[in-house]
């Protein structure tokens, strides 16, 4: 519906290793064999430096993929929680890992990002820039990088409800990582 993927594209997936992403991955690997544009990919990973996180899983879904991955590792975790002791990190981390992430895709050559935000999350940032910004602000499907110049974010779950997502991994009987950070919820 947007023309997300075009002829020549370089992709590359932000996964974190769960649902939404691995069902990004998914979806875009399977999709190549029977799309009319042909498209690189490539799956990358912030590795936050948190504890207790182990991404051979991904590795190896990868490889399954035939699908090229490089995890990048920081030290955002401990920046965010060690040193910086913030009481509501989310913002915060969200944009340190978009900057380590825009490090990687131009060291890749990639043109395009997507992530794996579903149309639950576009309802869900929308309502809550309502409540806590008290501004009306869209999660578009297409984002074009003001700082990158060449460099697109894209969305290709955007019209998918979560619960399809969620239904599709049970299905499937999938089992995706938890992330170590004590902030996000388990589903």
């Amino acid at each position: 519906d947007y023309n997300m993927i075009a002829e020549g594209d370089k992709i590359a997936v932000g996964v974190s290793g769960g649902k939404d992403s691995l069902t990004l991955l998914y979806l875009l690997a399977a999709l190549r064999r029977y799309y009319p544009a042909h498209y690189e990919l490539q799956a990358v990973t912030i590795d936050m430096g948190l504890p207790r996180m182990d991404f051979s899983p991904v590795a190896a879904l990868c490889e399954k993929l035939e699908v090229p991955y490089q995890i990048k590792k920081t030290e955002i975790g401990p920046i965010i929680f060690d040193y910086r002791h913030e009481k509501n990190p989310c913002s915060m981390c969200a944009k340190m890992r978009r900057g380590a992430l825009n490090d990687v895709l131009l060291s890749l050559g990639c043109n395009k990002i997507a992530l794996g935000h579903h149309f639950s999350d576009v309802i869900e940032t929308t309502v809550m820039g309502l409540f806590y910004g008290g501004q009306l602000q869209a999660m578009p499907p297409k984002l074009r990088s003001k700082n990158f110049p060449g460099m697109e974010l894209i969305r290709p779950l955007y019209s998918v409800h979560e619960d399809a997502i969620i239904a599709w991994k049970n299905y499937n009987h999938l089992r995706f990582l938890q992330c170590a950070c004590r902030f996000t919820e388990e589903r």
